[in-house]
């Protein structure tokens, strides 16, 4: 079993057209389905956007690690992450898909791809979706 280093805590209520809260109240969203999905839109935020949030965050993080690991000649780095909800054929059903457009400043593409390619093995998003949903790697 793996060693618990930390821990956090968001409620949930109201589904897509509710709220969460964050234990200490940092985070206190509400949240609102797009139009896209037949939402109203508006103002208001949705699991997607915290989802590419959560995940564009770690990724960097998980690149610096490597980059400092590896003691690479990095300026700058910077992730986005596009989350797509899709239609899931296999059940009628939905799913989601991830591109992560990632930016290595400072070395040239290939070493980029390398730093990338090892920050996608160590980061705990990308461990825990592996398998699960599509990801795509871009370096922009």
């Amino acid at each position: 079993m793996s060693k618990k280093l930390f821990t956090t805590s968001v409620l949930a209520t109201g589904g897509r057209a509710g709220r969460v809260v964050s234990e200490d109240n940092v985070i206190d969203l509400e949240l609102v389905s797009p139009r896209e999905l037949g939402g109203p839109g508006g103002e208001g935020t949705n699991p997607e956007q915290l989802f590419a949030a959560g995940y564009a965050a770690c990724f960097d993080g998980a690149l610096a690690m490597i980059i400092r690991r590896e003691k690479a000649d990095v300026s700058g780095t910077s992730v986005k992450a596009d989350v797509d909800f899709l239609k899931d054929e296999a059940d009628n059903g939905y799913k989601i898909g991830v591109t992560l457009n990632v930016s290595v400043q400072g070395v040239d593409e290939e070493k980029a791809r390398e730093l990338v390619e090892k920050a996608h093995k160590a980061c705990p998003y990308s461990k825990a979706t592996q398998g699960n949903i599509d990801v795509e790697l871009k370096i922009i």
